[in-house]
């Protein structure tokens, strides 16, 4: 058996019930659009010199 420390309070009629209800479910909560749900950050900073080409980098890699 459990022991409530505050006692219960219920509407008295039931208009009285479905105005409450309406007060706190009336209407629904403002839409969120999904685009505002994710955002994109970059994983790391871009690195200029990495994508560089070197025409002769082949050479020094299997030649050197």
């Amino acid at each position: 058996m459990t022991h409530r420390t505050e006692p219960r309070t219920t509407p008295q009629d039931a208009a009285e019930a479905a105005s409450l209800r309406r007060d706190r479910f009336g209407s629904l909560p403002e839409r969120i659009r999904p685009e505002d749900t994710v955002e994109t950050k970059a994983a790391t900073v871009p690195d200029p010199a990495r994508d560089t080409y070197n025409p002769d980098e082949w050479l020094i890699r299997y030649c050197g």
